[in-house]
């Protein structure tokens, strides 16, 4: 293992030999990074879009969102004395032209994305790298071993990343020509520009457009899956041995970016990260802790200072309250940023609104939404992990605490979409129209999982929330502290009755009216591994059994266990068939979290019990070089092999995986 404190790159999923790799290979397997402002870029090992979100700079207009597709991608060309070598892949309706994949013999996924290729007898390396804080990238080309002539042909969407550009009417992008290069602008809506820079090449416009890139992932989703792109012209350079050239794309004005200064100090920034979960931890830890930081970007608001929140995925979720503190613990606190934790909730914390935090912000600007019953109770849960992890009981005190308090009094006397405590004491909410938990997926006006009334893992996080405040208020209000506490001491008796289904030996999913719904899901195992657990201890052994027997796969747990009637062993087809899947049986990677602690709860005397709950962790390992390297999915199909789907970066499971690491190297510790 290297070192925590070693400046040397990651070696998991770090380099990769493309040399004698098949294209479809290099297709499936995808690179991501991102910056403080919340844009991004990617794409595929073979440097082939696949997606409509693959590109080579999504900015991040309003940030962290208002995003918009501004470089899709560059295609290069060397000329030499003897041959001309074409760099670039792209495809057509299922042609590749060109077929630079072939000439691709390593990729690095380091501070820098790095593509290296064979040309002649001389070495071509390309890489991509973001600025920090802006929305710019920079892509730097070094020719080794030879010279020659380099030109680079820009392509660009000027769209909203959701959207794809077509040509019609031909001239609705325009360019004019700077000193250093091209600005494209949208005749149509002018708002935002890309600024293209050669620096030392020599700029020649020659309009045009290109037809009909295919991308395939869209059409395996069922979605349009062909885009015309503008190309304003090329750049040329001369390349002599050993001498690098650069491109620059940039948002609405020129930017001065220094590739070398930015390269030490995203080498620096991925050393700390590393070294930031403690000099013992294994390769794999080290590894998350680095590429979970592109979750921790920062949030604009209108006449009021920046503040830090967390994207719930890539490469299109925003940031969501109950991600944000699902997240939180595994991103921030493992990491020992407490700095930014504290900013993160203080984000949230300032739009609380008639007991709720927002579910989400909006898209296109720093409006928030609020339909979620278990952001809020997620708010309290990530409060106290906060304080375990980093002793601050100041910011307990003078923020968390009346933030907590808020939400627990507005939620018992009534809040939004009918949430309010019933007269078991138990926490109900909803209709038969609306998805307030985590299983949220609609069809029109269809709730595909509905779960109104009283869920069981909402309850679960209602009962900790409590004890956690009657806990936490011992010495600053013993008043406010007792009446928690007797509050706690009525949930969990009504919780027992309530949820306990005897029959099964686990616990009812969601219970309304009249009806006990009894479908195995993975919800319950929440009622365990949560901070305090209504549970006698027997039943959380049930609970667990009953969760790994039925939901336990490699890659987290089923949402429905597969002797269920509705269960939906894989996640594909259109979007409805998707969203029909999407929590009825799909895996959940966020879950191993959860499932982890819990086992660990029960048999925390056991070392042999350590031993298999980092052997189920460790099945992650070969996933993080599968799909987007150095990342976990969303999502993955409920029947195996299990292949990823969703988003292929997504924070919570990330974090979880990262925080389950952390709990069996504490209780390995213990024993």
């Amino acid at each position: 293992m290297t070192p925590a404190n070693s400046t040397e790159p990651l070696q998991t999923a770090a380099v990769v030999d493309c040399s004698n790799q098949q294209i479809e290979s290099l297709l499936a397997r995808e690179w991501l990074v991102g910056n403080r402002l919340g844009a991004f870029a990617s794409g595929t090992l073979a440097s082939c879009n696949t997606r409509r979100y693959h590109g080579l700079l999504i900015a991040a207009t309003t940030p962290p969102v208002g995003r918009m597709m501004m470089l899709s991608t560059v295609m290069e060309r060397i000329e030499t004395d003897r041959d001309c070598y074409e760099l670039a892949t792209n495809e057509f309706d299922a042609v590749f032209s060109p077929m630079g994949v072939d000439l691709l013999t390593e990729f690095r996924n380091e501070a820098a994305v790095t593509f290296v290729y064979r040309i002649g007898d001389g070495v071509l390396t390309k890489e991509i790298l973001l600025a920090e804080a802006a929305n710019a990238v920079t892509l730097r080309y070094t020719l080794r071993g030879g010279s020659g002539r380099l030109v680079l042909s820009p392509f660009t969407a000027l769209r909203d990343f959701h959207h794809l550009r077509h040509s019609s009417p031909e001239n609705q992008l325009t360019f004019k020509t700077t000193d250093s290069g091209a600005v494209v602008q949208d005749s149509a809506d002018p708002t935002h520009t890309l600024h293209l820079m050669g620096h030392d090449g020599q700029f020649q416009a020659s309009p045009d457009w290109w037809y009909s890139f295919h991308y395939r992932n869209e059409a395996i989703r069922r979605q349009d899956a062909d885009e015309d792109l503008y190309r304003p012209g090329t750049f040329t350079y001369a390349l002599d041995d050993g001498r690098s050239c650069c491109l620059t794309a940039a948002l609405d004005g020129p930017v001065s970016f220094d590739f070398e200064a930015t390269l030490q100090r995203r080498s620096e920034r991925r050393a700390e990260l590393a070294a930031s979960v403690g000099p013992d931890a294994d390769e794999i830890s080290r590894m998350l802790a680095v590429t979970g930081d592109i979750f921790v970007v920062n949030r604009d608001f209108p006449n009021a200072p920046s503040s830090t929140t967390i994207l719930a995925g890539f490469h299109w979720f925003a940031d969501w309250g109950r991600d944000t503190f699902i997240a939180l613990p595994g991103l921030l606190l493992a990491t020992k940023r407490f700095s930014r934790a504290r900013k993160v909730f203080k984000t949230f914390a300032q739009y609380l609104s008639n007991g709720m935090i927002p579910n989400c912000f909006d898209d296109y600007g720093a409006s928030p939404h609020y339909n979620s019953i278990d952001a809020s109770l997620w708010f309290i849960i990530a409060a106290e992990r906060y304080v375990q992890a980093s002793g601050d009981v100041s910011f307990w005190k003078d923020t968390l605490l009346a933030v907590c308090d808020t939400i627990l009094q507005t939620y018992r006397e009534g809040a939004s979409f009918d949430i309010h405590a019933d007269a078991d004491g138990l926490l109900t909410g909803g209709t038969e129209n609306t998805q307030l938990t985590w299983m949220d997926a609609a069809l029109d006006s269809e709730t595909v999982t509905p779960r109104y009334g009283k869920a069981v893992e909402i309850n679960a996080l209602w009962y900790s929330a409590h004890r956690i405040m009657a806990h936490r208020c011992e010495g600053v209000d013993e008043r406010l502290g007792r009446h928690y506490a007797d509050l706690a001491d009525v949930i969990a008796p009504a919780f027992e009755r309530a949820f306990w289904n005897d029959d099964r030996q686990c616990l009812y999913d969601c219970i309304n009216d009249d009806m006990m719904d009894a479908s195995i899901r993975p919800n319950q195992i929440l009622a365990v591994s949560l901070p305090h657990s209504p549970l006698r201890p027997p039943q959380r052994q049930a609970v667990v059994e009953t969760v790994q027997q039925h939901l336990l796969t490699p890659r987290g747990l089923r949402t429905l266990s597969p002797e269920d009637p509705c269960y939906t062993g894989s996640y594909e087809g259109s979007l409805q068939q998707r969203d029909r899947a999407y929590h009825q049986g799909t895996v959940w990677a966020w879950l191993i979290g959860p499932f982890i602690e819990a086992y660990l709860k029960v048999h925390a005397d056991q070392p042999e019990a350590v031993e298999q709950a980092d052997k189920w962790l460790g099945q992650f390992d070969e996933h993080l070089s599968e799909a987007a390297l150095g990342y976990v999915s969303e999502i993955f199909d409920g029947d195996p092999p299990h292949s990823p789907r969703g988003c292929v970066a997504q924070a919570w499971s990330m974090a979880e995986l990262l925080r389950a690491k952390r709990l069996v190297k504490t209780y390995r510790e213990a024993m």
